[in-house]
């Protein structure tokens, strides 16, 4: 699989709540990673939203995701990109998506609006 985007956990739950931009998404989903800590993220607000684990899983597997490891190397990416992204009010989420993309030399699809301004290196593919 050539891959064309990293998910961000806004982006998966654009798709999963079939939001405006979810199209998009699905049609992203052959060609796209998610870090597993973005994976997390939509297991916890799916979660926090009242969905049991067995109901989580449910809407989860049938996507068939790619989840990659986040490794060492997108860790320090991830902390390096603090500084140029503080003002932004970034969550480790959204730093380990935007390492995840930088590392696989990928774009970012995201539904996070604000990414938009970020000059970092790494495409920035909106949904909505």
């Amino acid at each position: 699989m050539a891959i064309r985007y990293a998910l961000d956990a806004s982006a998966l739950l654009c798709l999963l709540q079939a939001e405006h931009g979810h199209k998009q998404v699905d049609a992203a989903l052959d060609a796209s990673v998610i870090s597993s800590v973005n994976f997390s993220e939509v297991v916890a607000k799916l979660r926090d939203l009242g969905a049991s684990a067995e109901m989580v899983q449910a809407m989860l597997d049938p996507l068939h995701l790619a989840i990659v490891d986040f490794t060492s190397a997108q860790a320090r990416i991830a902390g390096n990109l603090r500084p140029a992204t503080k003002s932004k009010g970034l969550s480790f989420g959204d730093l380990a998506c935007l390492a995840t993309a930088i590392d696989l030399e990928c774009a970012v699809l995201t539904a996070n609006r604000p990414w938009q301004d970020l000059d970092i290196g790494v495409e920035i593919a909106l949904v909505r």
